[in-house]
């Protein structure tokens, strides 16, 4: 897979990458995550690319034209499946829609910052746009290293175990049953004794039935069945 992710502060959003899973998945060749600075794209000497907004009112807007070039350089190397507006107003993102993103080939995620974007990127580059919740951050930097967190991770072989990611949380819209590993007895605190029994079977089942429980309890807008 290949993503490609737009910034005015590229520096923001290196660092998540450079540990941990992904920074494996990178040496592994299987994800190649490139940054690129908007202020490249920009055609006056200050490297300006945000402005007022028109209008009048608060805070400034980065404008469509080095958005526009930096896109159209992007797009005329790679084709990409989607075009990703990182946007606090987009579609909230859930394990379903990193199951669906880590199926194609090459993302562009753009970052917004200050007050946004002009909307004419929105209306016509943007193909989807996501949330990662109700709120509001100085800018998708963040976001977008979260987005991509999630998506790589799926990938074949990033993993050391291949099966981990099916045991998430959100996957099958069930809440990830609780875990435990040695010792067996901390300060009188027990680990169930079927964790312990080896009935592969029973484990399984009781594993069910614990995230069906949490489910209920946590995040009952799922909507399970209980």
């Amino acid at each position: 897979m290949r993503v490609d992710i737009i910034t005015c502060l590229p520096s923001l959003i290196e660092s998540p990458f450079a540990h941990s899973i992904i920074q494996r998945a990178i040496a592994q060749e299987k994800v190649e995550i490139n940054i690129h600075d908007l202020r490249a794209y920009a055609t006056n000497k200050h490297r300006q690319v945000d402005d007022a907004v028109y209008g009048g009112g608060a805070g400034m807007l980065l404008m469509i034209e080095p958005i526009a070039r930096c896109i159209d350089a992007l797009r005329a190397k790679v084709n990409y499946q989607e075009v990703i507006y990182m946007a606090p107003d987009g579609e909230l993102l859930t394990q379903g829609m990193a199951n669906q993103l880590s199926l194609q080939e090459n993302l562009l995620i753009l970052c917004g910052h200050y007050k946004g974007i002009d909307e004419r990127v929105r209306a016509h580059f943007i193909t989807r746009e996501v949330s990662i919740g109700n709120y509001v951050l100085s800018g998708g930097e963040l976001a977008a290293a979260v987005l991509v967190d999630s998506v790589v991770r799926l990938l074949p072989g990033v993993l050391s175990d291949s099966t981990s990611a099916l045991t998430d949380s959100f996957q099958e819209d069930l809440i990830a049953p609780p875990a435990y590993t040695r010792p067996a007895i901390f300060r009188g605190m027990e680990v169930p004794p079927v964790l312990l029994s080896g009935h592969e079977k029973a484990i399984e089942a009781w594993r069910y039935e614990k995230a069906l429980e949490r489910t209920k309890e946590r995040r009952p807008e799922l909507g399970i069945n209980y």
